[in-house]
């Protein structure tokens, strides 16, 4: 039988040395937790909270998280497309998520403040209506990607092709719209 767990507080638990138990998680608080390349495969996590939580590299195959909130986390690498993608819905602040993957997952209404997502894989989201926050896209991938109504007006060093994406009513600044024009190898001074 799976455990459950309901609005319990895991506060500086190393999940590399203490078994991370299969089952739902409802309501929980993981602060100061390591995670890192531990495989948190098909646990369901229900309006839960991680603040200051090392994920680099945990293995999420068909793990659920609904309504869950990532703040000052290290998710480096992460394979979010594993995930349940079933009412999937994360929000991210002041977290690194180099390298992690949402290939064809559908997370719109996702908010990104002030994350690290470089070389991030957006490769066929729908991400339509999400905020990019003060965040950094550095070889972030944008192809067949669903960006429709997202907010970039305060995000950097992106290159979205408007050819290859769903753009419409996307919203950038004058400061950063030649993210979208580097694929024409044009100058704008």
């Amino acid at each position: 039988m799976d455990a459950f767990f309901d609005s319990e507080e895991f506060t500086k638990v190393d999940f590399t040395k203490t078994k991370l138990k299969k089952g739902e998680y409802d309501s929980c608080t993981f602060e100061n937790c390591n995670f890192e390349n531990v495989h948190a495969s098909s646990i369901q996590f229900l309006e839960c909270e991680f603040i200051n939580c090392n994920f680099s590299n945990t293995v999420v195959n068909e793990t659920s998280f609904k309504e869950c909130a990532f703040s000052n986390c290290k998710m480096i690498g992460v394979k979010f497309n594993e995930c349940n993608s079933f009412l999937l819905q994360m929000n991210f602040s002041n977290c690194q998520l180099n390298l992690s993957s949402f290939y064809q997952l559908k997370i719109p209404n996702t908010k990104f403040v002030n994350c690290n997502l470089q070389e991030v894989d957006f490769t066929e989201a729908d991400i339509h209506n999400s905020i990019f926050e003060d965040c950094d896209l550095k070889g972030a991938i944008f192809d067949q990607t669903n960006i429709e109504k997202v907010d970039f007006r305060s995000a950097t060093n992106f290159v979205i092709n408007p050819e290859s994406n769903k753009i419409k009513k996307a919203k950038f600044s004058q400061e950063n719209i030649i993210g979208l024009l580097q694929k024409y190898d044009i100058v704008v001074e």
